[in-house]
């Protein structure tokens, strides 16, 4: 050639930049790109036709028609020229080229006689590669061609824009997926962390309350029972809005007394009570007595609201009120209202009070204290019950809480009192595996109560060896204990032991979904810590009635296999197939490399088990292997992992089996 210098665009360092930025180099094929290709080939009438791009040294192609190779020196390529142009640059017979009449590919090689180039140029000016059409016969494009071939150019560009941005939402999202599970974490351990020495006070407290004391002992035990009771209030409140946002908090329909419940909160509340503020329970003349419906969500409503209007108001009143505002053949409709003549709220701040972490002044939780979560997760409840919650209210008038909710009738229900004796269970034989030294003490007080015998294991492994060597009719297990925790027990219970006995997790470990992983894993019941004795005594004669079952099954959704399948009810059944064909072979594959302790093949596993369970959204399958692959990917497994990994193998089983039984 004439001119052997290399042309260098006078922005080289800023437009290589802006070509890093894009991620494109060495990049798989696209079927965008590749339309954009053919198109202009086609538009153009061209056996040859590319979407190239050049750092400094080639000219590597992103979608080529008629080259057959991915990447050419960048020193013996036409589009270097391109790079320099604003516009198209058209060679309509490159024998009459002064640059390009001696170059190899025109006197051989592609035997080029026509080229024309547009530059790819990014949104902030740099030309960071070329959309060619090559030819072997002189050519002239027309108008219309050349329009065509800038539009297809802005195109590509656009299509890079777009992917990057997808990319950047991608990087995004898994930002967000690790701050959430962080969030869990966080949440797990601080329920655990809080919940297990307050297991401890609630559970002695209470055993402490049925002995015989004096005036003012049992003054200053209802005082600590109290304190104890609203600790655990705030600590639940947290722990709700975590199963709220997760979808996982549903409202359990079952037979209660609502007069009680109501004449119940009031008892409770007005310990509370100022000494100016007069404390009223008005209910409707014609209330009913028993209502199917969920006792302890109301329960939760009702304290969290009536507890506000108590802290709020000096002097006055305050008034919960229930009427009766409908009834069908089937439904009461209820009107609950709190009223109070406390210090009201501001008419600008009615529209957040219902926001969380929001009081009406920061001078308010100050003067007055709380979370800032209480009424978010009282709207949240009530309408979880499908209704609305409403407030009126004026500054240093006091406000009105109202909301209406329907509970189904009750016919010829009787409510069983709570008792405490366990006698018409036998003499039970108990086995409580359960690390920390005040809740072994206070489950041993709790179960010699009801009239049972107890055997103590510090951690799983001890309660393993105890089962071998002795008949127990059930257990207690901790799930957070050392050596062996309780769902890795269970697992060795079930799996290596094969016993049915039934397992009870205890744990103060409660967060969104462990309840169901418990029953996945083995277990026959679940009692979150601070237990209620009497709680506790249910569930132990749930678990031992033959005809208990557990929970349902885990329900598998189809939506979005649905929706990609157009109709098509064969490629739904495919897609199952496929999916219980192939993720048993992946499960076995990952326990193989985890053992071998093999991170890169533990990787790309779980990196590719995601994908299949993102079309069939299990998503919390998808967040764990995710967890899987971020811990493999810096190539070291933790406890993380195992624990992962446990989960894994236990809810595929569960997933596997449903699947093939639709």
């Amino acid at each position: 050639m004439d001119n052997p210098q290399q042309p260098i665009p006078h922005n080289e360092t800023e437009r290589l930049a802006a070509l890093r930025r894009y991620n494109i180099l060495d990049s798989l094929p696209e079927d965008a790109f590749d339309d954009a290709t053919r198109l202009v080939s086609y538009i153009c009438s061209v056996p040859i036709a590319h979407i190239s791009f050049i750092d400094e040294n080639r000219q590597w192609f992103k979608s080529e028609i008629g080259i057959g190779v991915s990447e050419v020196p960048r020193e013996i390529t036409f589009c270097r020229y391109t790079l320099m142009e604003s516009e198209m640059l058209e060679i309509p017979d490159t024998h009459a080229n002064e640059t390009f009449k001696d170059d190899p590919n025109v006197t051989g090689g592609f035997k080029v006689r026509f080229y024309a180039g547009v530059p790819l140029t990014t949104p902030d000016g740099y030309n960071i590669g070329t959309l060619c059409v090559v030819d072997h016969v002189t050519k002239k494009l027309d108008e219309s061609q050349r329009n065509a071939l800038n539009i297809v150019a802005k195109h590509v560009i656009n299509q890079l824009e777009l992917r990057t941005k997808n990319n950047e939402l991608n990087a995004q999202k898994k930002i967000a997926e690790r701050a959430v599970l962080a969030k869990d974490s966080f949440l797990a351990n601080m329920s655990h962390e809080i919940r297990t020495p307050l297991n401890a006070i609630i559970g002695f407290t209470d055993l402490l309350a049925q002995t015989k004391l004096d005036i003012i002992q049992r003054d200053y035990i209802d005082s600590v029972q109290i304190a104890g009771e609203n600790l655990l209030l705030i600590v639940n409140d947290i722990l709700d809005l975590s199963k709220i946002e997760s979808g996982n908090l549903a409202i359990d329909d079952q037979p209660f007394d609502l007069k009680k419940t109501l004449k119940h909160i009031y008892d409770l509340l007005k310990v509370k009570v100022p000494e100016n503020v007069e404390f009223n329970l008005f209910l409707d003349a014609d209330m009913p007595e028993i209502v199917i419906g969920d006792q302890g969500r109301l329960n939760q409503i009702l304290v969290n609201l009536t507890g506000n209007a108590l802290k709020f108001t000096q002097e006055g009143d305050v008034t919960v009120s229930v009427k009766k505002v409908e009834e069908t053949d089937e439904h009461y409709l209820l009107r609950f209202s709190v009223k109070d003549t406390g210090i009201g709220i501001k008419e600008a701040k009615l529209k957040t009070i219902f926001d969380r972490f929001t009081q009406a002044e920061q001078s308010t939780t100050r003067r007055f204290g709380g979370t800032g979560l209480g009424l978010n997760i009282v709207k949240q409840l009530v309408e979880l019950h499908n209704s609305e919650i409403k407030v009126k209210s004026r500054e240093g008038r006091g406000s009105e809480f109202f909301f209406t909710l329907a509970y189904k009738k009750a016919s010829d229900i009787e409510i069983v009192p709570e008792s405490f004796t366990g006698s018409n269970l036998g003499k039970l034989k108990i086995l409580l595996c359960e690390d920390n030294v005040l809740n072994q003490k206070l489950v041993k007080s709790v179960i010699y109560n009801f009239g049972f015998e107890l055997d103590i294991a510090e951690n799983g492994e001890a309660g393993i060896e105890l089962l071998s060597s002795n008949e127990y009719d059930l257990i207690l297990m901790d799930l957070q204990m050392p050596v062996k925790d309780g769902y890795q027990t269970t697992q060795y219970i079930r799996d290596e032991m094969k016993l049915t006995i039934p397992i009870i997790a205890m744990t103060a470990h409660s967060l969104v979904g462990e309840q169901e992983l418990c029953y996945n894993m083995g277990m026959d019941a679940y009692v979150p810590k601070p237990f209620k004795q009497a709680a506790l005594l249910e569930t132990i004669k749930t678990v031992l009635n033959k005809e208990h079952k557990q929970l349902p099954k885990r329900k598998i959704d189809l939506s979005l296999v649905t929706e990609m399948a157009c109709g098509d009810t064969d490629f739904v059944h495919e897609m199952v197939h496929l999916f219980t064909a192939k993720i048993p072979n992946e499960i076995t594959l990952i326990n193989e490399a985890y053992k071998t302790k093999d991170t890169e093949s533990v990787r790309k596993l779980a990196h590719n088990m995601k994908s299949s369970f993102d079309i069939f959204l299990l998503s919390d399958l998808s967040d764990c292997v995710a967890v899987i692959e971020e811990e493999a990917k810096k190539g070291n497994f933790t406890v993380k992992t195992r624990e992962k990994m446990s989960i894994l193998n236990c809810e595929i089983i569960e997933v596997v089996k449903v699947l093939k039984e639709l």
